[in-house]
């Protein structure tokens, strides 16, 4: 079965970004011209997705706003003459049929999932993170967990090389290679550490689940910090089916962290061909 429907949970407060934050959410923070979930959205489109379900909060109206129609402003511009923003305007809400579900039960990314159940139903899906994303241009980082999963049947898990730093940040997976990039998964270890960690392949916030993952889910108990965790489900999964990782090929972005995003915002200028020159030569006599 295709996979054509997407789960973004974007109900997080974003206080790593705080005050800047406080209004908005961190999910529309601009990567040069275009908001962060746009990047996400846009890898996704690119992978075949038609349905993309947002599991909302409160003070996100902005994340809505963005991708839904907006006539009158659309209409402006192309009475000011504007008509390449107005059509890049326009088409950001003809993306994809967008879904908008307000998170219920308790904290932890395994409760946002869960709240995606009614529209997902029995069907294979995605599931991506709103802030953190893959520059990919050849293979978008979804086709690539897709063509996984299209393989094997089951669960696929984003993955990719770490340094030791990066064993302390992320769930590490202990797998046995069973293609090139692609990993049949043992076990995944909670942020272990270089000294306990069993591979430098990081677990990160892209997924293709199954419906089981619904049930596990519903009977796996809140875990750390009182919470619903994904990663504790996906245990259960694990115990009844294999899980794959795939090792990303792209340039990966973790906009969730300030540094990740000032990165994010310095390459995406170097790439751009209306800013590259200019701000290569500005960073030049900074630096």
């Amino acid at each position: 079965m295709s996979i054509k429907k997407l789960v973004i949970p974007v109900a997080g407060l974003g206080t790593r970004f705080l005050p800047a934050t406080k209004a908005q959410p961190k999910e529309m923070l601009p990567v040069v011209d275009k908001p962060i979930i746009q990047y996400v959205v846009e890898d996704a489109v690119r992978a075949g997705i038609t349905d993309i379900i947002f599991i909302t909060g409160p003070s996100k109206r902005a994340v809505e706003d963005h991708f839904s129609p907006n006539y009158e402003l659309v209409n402006l511009l192309k009475k000011q003459n504007k008509i390449d923003v107005a059509e890049e305007v326009k088409k950001i809400a003809d993306l994809a049929n967008f879904i908008f579900i307000r998170q219920k039960g308790p904290y932890g990314n395994g409760t946002p999932v869960l709240c995606a159940k009614p529209i997902v139903g029995n069907e294979p899906f995605a599931v991506m993170w709103g802030d953190e994303f893959f520059y990919a241009p050849k293979k978008s980082q979804l086709k690539q967990l897709i063509e996984v999963f299209d393989k094997y049947g089951d669960p696929v898990i984003t993955t990719r090389v770490v340094d030791a730093a990066g064993t302390r940040k992320y769930g590490v997976i202990d797998g046995v290679q069973v293609e090139p990039g692609v990993y049949q998964v043992k076990s995944i270890v909670e942020k272990p550490g270089p000294e306990k960690a069993p591979s430098r392949l990081a677990c990160l916030g892209g997924f293709i689940l199954t419906p089981d993952i619904f049930e596990a889910l519903e009977h796996t108990k809140l875990g750390k910090d009182g919470e619903l965790w994904l990663a504790d489900a996906n245990a259960k999964v694990l115990k009844k089916r294999p899980i794959y990782a795939k090792v990303v090929d792209g340039e990966y972005y973790d906009t969730g962290s300030k540094f990740g995003y000032l990165k994010a915002n310095v390459d995406f200028a170097l790439r751009d061909p209306k800013l590259a020159k200019e701000f290569r030569k500005y960073l030049k006599s900074v630096v």
